[in-house]
């Protein structure tokens, strides 16, 4: 398997100090210095130290003792990253939760992971999460513009782990293999695979006159967003913070720091397309990545024809700890257009095959398989995705789907039989089926096509979106619903998929 040029590492990752000592040597910087850029105004690292200081005291006074389960429904704010900061630097365990969904599904998160402190923005708070909360006897901390506070009626905890388990950090997979599960990743695993496995890229800008600060636009809740800031944080670098990721903001981002590479979702490629920002904007960019989906090829020709910037892309997962592939500027410089559409060759150390989806026996180049990883830093034995690839002759990894037939919302990996379950506990509905329909802008969104029960009144389709909202985040909420009065089904009588999807083919535009 040919393999990649070796990645150097930063300063900090070359000590033998733990991912504590990395963070307390961070917050321990000149209270005068700039840390984090967000809505054009620089927090300094005296402010984040406040917020790490103020949580360490609420922690002591709520009686979770040294290193509690904290679960952190994470925004992109600074005093995010400061509390998350905080957390790292006495050793907690944390569970990281999103906040695109509603109160009554943190709600019930909260109750599964039973931790002894939840720490969220104050707006993220609502009766839901009070009543999980008053129930299993969890502390809650809210955070604010630059601060951390008790909620009042709830600065205790009746948990309190004084165990010498070694702390982690979960993140909830995306499901690259399989269903979306919690993954937790050791602070060891996160001072030397990410804080130290990222400097290649934060050097990448280090040739500019001026190096710009880490864009960090991903969600701090994925590993996405922990590669975007602990290692520039820990490094001493500034970061540039997006609430999300925006045309507007990364536009904004390029135009005042003018970095020599960047990078963005791979929804981004067609907003920033269909934005038309002019090609001298882009002028100094000398290289865009961009992964965690699918890029059409037609896309991405598109914008290096448009903007004269090669678009790098990579391929990873959670349950890797980060990239396993990747197409490098010096692939890109060799191969060209060769590899359009490729996620590159393996990283250093990684290994990369294609397996027969029935006998599970290697394929040669050129044959569609399920993929298989041999990640080191997870493990020894190779790990399954569920993810259609092919190794060309020169050992380059083309995507070509989910096995699973996960739709591919962006960055954002969701099973259909997710949104169908949840569909399936409204009172009018019988059978629901969610497929994949094509979007301009980000690849994929769903559709789901809708049998009622027998005499049941249609719902509006309002109605059924505010049912799901309950239950499921932003992501998994259908664009295209139809109501049938008979599911499409194939001579066996199962679902056609096939026929689910033609249905949006003819009525694109159908809302119920």
């Amino acid at each position: 398997m040919t393999q990649t040029e070796t990645r150097t590492q930063p300063e900090a990752a070359n000590s033998p100090a733990g991912l504590e000592e990395l963070t307390r040597r961070a917050l321990s910087q000149a209270p005068s210095l700039p840390a984090i850029e967000f809505e054009k105004r620089w927090i300094t690292w005296g402010e984040m130290r406040h917020v790490a200081d103020r949580l360490g005291a609420l922690i002591d006074a709520s009686g979770a003792g040294a290193s509690p389960k904290i679960a952190f429904v994470a925004r992109n704010r600074p005093s995010a990253l400061a509390a998350f900061l905080g957390m790292l630097a006495r050793s907690c365990s944390v569970r990281m939760l999103y906040p695109f969904q509603s109160a009554e599904a943190i709600a019930r998160e909260i109750r599964r992971i039973d931790p002894a402190i939840v720490v969220a923005a104050e707006e993220d708070y609502a009766e839901p999460i009070f009543a999980a909360l008053r129930e299993q006897g969890i502390a809650a901390v809210s955070l604010s513009d630059m601060d951390a506070a008790p909620r009042p009626g709830f600065e205790h905890t009746r948990h309190r782990d004084d165990s010498a388990s070694p702390p982690t950090i979960d993140i909830l997979t995306s499901g690259t293999t399989g269903a979306p599960k919690p993954f937790p990743i050791s602070y060891d695993m996160v001072a030397h695979h990410i804080v130290g496995a990222s400097a290649a890229f934060l050097n990448q800008n280090a040739a500019a006159e001026s190096p710009p600060p880490a864009l960090a636009m991903f969600p701090v809740s994925n590993i996405s967003g922990l590669y975007s800031t602990l290692p520039a944080l820990l490094s001493g670098q500034q970061v540039a913070m997006l609430d999300r990721f925006t045309v507007a903001g990364w536009h904004d981002f390029i135009l005042r720091y003018r970095p020599l590479f960047s990078g963005m979702p791979p929804a981004g490629v067609q907003m920033v397309l269909d934005a038309d920002i002019p090609r001298e904007d882009l002028a100094g960019l000398r290289g865009l990545g961009t992964g965690a989906a699918p890029l059409d090829p037609g896309v991405q020709r598109a914008f290096e024809e448009r903007y004269g910037v090669p678009i790098m892309l990579s391929y990873g997962a959670t349950e890797f700890c980060g990239p396993v592939a990747a197409m490098t500027p010096a692939l890109h410089a060799t191969f060209g257009n060769d590899k359009l559409g490729s996620a590159g060759r393996a990283m250093q150390g990684m290994q990369l095959r294609v397996v027969d989806v029935d006998t599970g026996e290697p394929l040669p180049a050129g044959r569609e398989g399920i993929l298989e990883v041999l990640c080191p830093r997870i493990g020894e034995e190779w790990i399954r995705t569920s993810d259609i690839g092919v190794l060309d002759e020169d050992d380059f990894l083309f995507l070509r789907g989910r096995a699973d037939c996960a739709i591919m919302r962006g960055g954002f990996k969701i099973l259909p039989a997710t949104i169908e379950h949840a569909l399936l506990d409204h009172p009018a509905i019988s059978m629901a089926t969610a497929v994949d329909v094509a979007d301009r802008r980000l690849g994929q969104v769903p559709g789901v096509a809708i049998q009622l029960r027998p005499g049941a009144e249609q719902p509006t389709i309002a109605d059924v979106e505010a049912h799901l909202r309950r239950q499921l985040p932003a992501t998994h909420i259908p664009v295209h619903w139809l109501f049938v009065d008979e599911m499409p089904r194939t001579p066996s009588m199962k679902v056609d998929l096939p026929a689910v999807r033609r249905l949006f083919e003819e009525k694109p535009g159908s809302g119920g």
